[in-house]
């Protein structure tokens, strides 16, 4: 079953775990957005259905604090058993979170981009 958001406690205290059922709502995803910096809810037309994707774009002043930046996500990923999905460039990287088993946003997507948040702040 899909782990509902806690209102209680903050993301960055959560940790990620297997979420299966269906995906966040609208409501929740928003409620969760809240939280987050400068992140957006994308959708896009993939095939017959809708992909949607937790999104942000990080900006960075030289190719070196984006490899660490990147590494820093992937450590994020590993450590909490979720992984997104990352385009790199020079000076950015965007991260896309979603989650597979539930076919959109979960809340594990959230709780990892509250970390990436942290690791910028």
């Amino acid at each position: 079953m899909h782990t509902p958001p806690s209102p209680t406690t903050p993301l960055l205290q959560q940790r990620c775990c297997h979420q299966t059922g269906p995906a966040l709502d609208d409501a929740q995803a928003a409620s969760l957005l809240a939280q987050l910096t400068a992140w957006d809810i994308q959708r896009a037309a993939q095939g017959d259905s809708e992909a949607v994707v937790l999104t942000r774009t990080f900006t960075f002043s030289d190719f070196h604090r984006t490899m660490a930046f990147v590494n820093a996500v992937a450590w994020v990923a590993h450590e909490q058993d979720h992984h997104p999905d990352l385009s790199v460039g020079h000076s950015r990287c965007t991260v896309n979170w979603s989650t597979h088993s539930v076919g959109g946003l979960s809340l594990n997507d959230f709780i990892c981009a509250a970390r990436i948040d942290a690791l910028v702040a």
